[in-house]
């Protein structure tokens, strides 16, 4: 009898296997089916939802190369009490299908349940009131669209522990695959805050005796000067309110600013990438 082409296939791949190691075949891609989208990918985004508890995890797909990072993280998170679906392994197109395109993925995504966010006030009232500024840093954005740089900036706020990032409602990105990559987990970390309105945003703030400081180039002082004031210890927290690129802040929200301050500049040009200009800010503000 005339063997089948496919006959043996089984055996060259290792027999089926689940991504525990017994065996070997992944699942097979039929092209033209539609794919459900990873929610994120990359090993730091995903490294940090797994082994998040306020994070919930519908779906593991990963390919051999990136179960092999991801497998300890995964039993790290079950030792832990967190309970994470078995790990679906596939081809390497089949995960790519289910990602933007270039995404760099590492072989590991996720689908999961989008995170909680909370209203600015239960955010504010629920601040621990220490007398020390520096330890309640919140960071607002004023229409920054692109998602890159709101990962960034989320990157560096975690990094130098700030306590939220408040964005407006409409004009902001949602926290796709892309801005989770780029934040390298920093979005299990920092709650994202979406107001409609930045101006009522801050005067909430205000209530709160958190002093809000608008980063503009036009500002009379610089960021330094504003951290070195001995008369903050009045305050429970400070705000660093940013701008778009190009336009930066919008009349409204600088207008509601207590404060307006730049970042030196010497050199021949006099700006930096708004990303760029949060690290910088925010470790001025910890320093």
């Amino acid at each position: 009898m005339k063997k089948n082409r496919h006959q043996g296939r089984d055996k060259r791949d290792g027999g089926k296997r689940d991504p525990k190691g017994r065996g070997a075949k992944p699942q097979k891609h039929h092209k033209g089916k539609p794919q459900k989208q990873c929610d994120l990918f990359g090993i730091h985004a995903v490294t940090e939802a797994v082994l998040n508890p306020k994070r919930h995890i519908h779906d593991i797909i990963v390919t051999q190369q990136g179960w092999k990072i991801l497998e300890p993280i995964v039993q790290r998170a079950v030792k832990d009490g967190l309970k994470r679906p078995e790990p679906r392994m596939v081809d390497k197109h089949v995960l790519e299908d289910m990602l933007p395109d270039y995404a760099v993925h590492q072989g590991i995504g996720v689908c999961a349940q989008n995170l909680h966010a909370t209203s600015l006030e239960k955010f504010c009232d629920s601040l621990e009131r220490n007398g020390n500024i520096r330890d309640n840093i919140l960071v607002m954005l004023d229409q920054v669209t692109d998602p890159h740089n709101v990962g960034a900036i989320l990157r560096s706020a975690s990094v130098f522990g700030a306590k939220a990032m408040i964005v407006q409602e409409r004009n902001a990105p949602d926290i796709t695959g892309t801005l989770a990559k780029v934040a390298c987990g920093a979005v299990e970390h920092i709650p994202v805050i979406r107001e409609v309105n930045l101006s009522r945003s801050l005067e909430l703030l205000k209530q709160h005796d958190i002093l809000c400081v608008g980063l503009d180039e036009r500002g009379e002082m610089t960021l330094a000067d504003v951290t070195a004031d001995k008369n903050l210890s009045s305050y429970s927290g400070i705000a660093l309110v940013m701008g778009a690129e190009g336009d930066g802040l919008r009349r409204l929200t600088a207008e509601n600013c207590d404060i307006l301050a730049r970042l030196p500049a010497t050199g021949l040009i006099k700006s930096l990438n708004v990303s760029n200009a949060a690290a910088v800010s925010l470790y001025e503000m910890v320093r």
